[in-house]
């Protein structure tokens, strides 16, 4: 039996740097919010002032994702990176350095938290808009697979590193190393070199004008806009149902507990790096369709977390709601390379990134509320319902079935 050879998207120096920045970012933000969290506690103890360090970040990402995009469309997109990695670094710095030196409040953490959230609205729409103009169509799938991996695989390890280091030497430290992997991320995009051609020029259109032309290109593609319109609703749902009562479930479930919610949570990420390794070989015919089939299968956790809460079978359907949830992770960012236009791409993915997680905050204050006004059985059992109905309701939509991969013909 022959060996896989490795992904073709390696050989190129330029992505290779790229794909290192890039995981390096991913690791250093994962360890973020742990960080974060206990460097606010140390200073104030309350919950309150904790959610709200945690709002402005979110806050600030959302409010400036549009200009992010816009801005990634003007300029070269690894300058814009490069910049967006430097000012988080200054700004992870300096809360590091306050926390070191005794002389942080929580209103210095408000406003450094809100500046690192709004360069961090910059990178995002940038970085999708950067692999297309490095890697070949055929490769696409391949490439974000791989960047879909060490996403994943980040948000296992970059909280456990967080807290052993918050264990050893503190908070500050773990931020300082935060601000520390924005500096390495940045150094390494300077390896990188994209085609002059494809590079965003800027126009003498205005900002507003641009915009609009960045809207035009999602209102007139009905599969992009019925998709984000439709995980504008399920991530509400996963971010109240799952991750607001999930733990609430489970502490009451003596069949569950907060350890086993710790394995459910920890399946539900290896089922998606699991799914990550596969698409590395394995094509997306048709990648929007298969991928809304793919989300459609957290509508058996989030059942069952009602019905039958027990840490192993809810471990086996949290794993394939990942993998099926990675599906439509790598197929959508695929479908939006190709068939964007280069110069919109980073527009139409800050509308994308607007769309989809603008009601998370929402999502989760309502079912908050729930959980103190229904009973939970039937919240989640519902929730489960609605959460495949909007999935799977997408694919009565033509160009959501039959969106196939670019150069594709319907009988491929």
């Amino acid at each position: 039996m022959g060996r896989l050879a490795p992904p073709a998207t390696l050989r190129d120096t330029g992505f290779r740097w790229f794909f290192t920045a890039d995981a390096i970012d991913r690791l250093g933000s994962s360890m973020a919010p742990v960080a974060l969290a206990f460097a606010v506690l140390h200073i104030d103890s309350s919950a309150t002032a904790l959610s709200k360090v945690l709002a402005a970040y979110m806050t600030a990402q959302i409010g400036f994702v549009l200009i992010g995009g816009l801005v990634a469309d003007r300029l070269s997109r690894t300058l814009v990176l490069q910049l967006s990695y430097g000012l988080s670094a200054v700004a992870q710095g300096a809360v590091g350095l306050l926390l070191l030196t005794g002389q942080a409040t929580v209103v210095m953490l408000l406003v450094l938290e809100a500046t690192a959230g709004a360069a961090a609205a910059f990178a995002l729409p940038a970085t999708q808009g950067v692999v297309p103009q490095m890697v070949a169509r055929e490769h696409l799938q391949q490439a974000n697979a791989m960047m879909a991996f060490t996403r994943r695989g980040s948000m296992m390890l970059g909280p456990a590193v967080a807290g052993v280091l918050v264990a050893s030497s503190g908070a500050d430290t773990a931020i300082l190393a935060n601000a520390a992997s924005f500096a390495l991320a940045a150094l390494a995009l300077t390896r990188v070199r994209l085609p002059r051609a494809e590079v965003g020029e800027g126009s003498a259109a205005s900002l507003l004008g641009e915009l609009r032309d960045g809207w035009n290109e999602v209102r007139t593609r009905t599969w992009l806009w019925v998709v984000i319109g439709a995980f504008g609703i399920a991530n509400a749902i996963h971010a109240g149902a799952w991750a607001v009562l999930g733990p609430l479930i489970a502490d009451a479930s003596p069949g569950l507990g907060a350890r086993g919610w710790g394995f459910v949570v920890s399946a539900e990420a290896v089922g998606a790096i699991a799914m990550t390794l596969l698409l590395l070989w394995v094509p997306l015919s048709r990648p929007v369709r298969q991928g809304m089939i793919g989300v459609a299968l957290m509508v058996v956790p989030l059942s069952m977390l009602g019905i039958h809460p027990e840490t192993l079978a809810l471990c086996g359907a949290a794993f394939i709601a990942g993998a099926g949830t990675e599906v439509f992770g790598t197929g959508w960012i695929v479908a939006l390379m190709e068939q964007i236009p280069q110069e919109s791409l980073s527009r139409v993915a800050s509308f994308d990134i607007l769309g989809s997680f603008v009601t998370i905050p929402a999502g989760t204050l309502l079912y908050g509320w729930l959980a103190t006004q229904a009973d939970l059985q039937t919240v989640l059992v519902t929730s489960g319902a609605i959460y495949g109905t909007v999935a799977l309701g997408t694919l009565l939509v033509p160009s959501v079935r039959h969106l196939s991969r670019a150069g594709q013909t319907a009988a491929a």
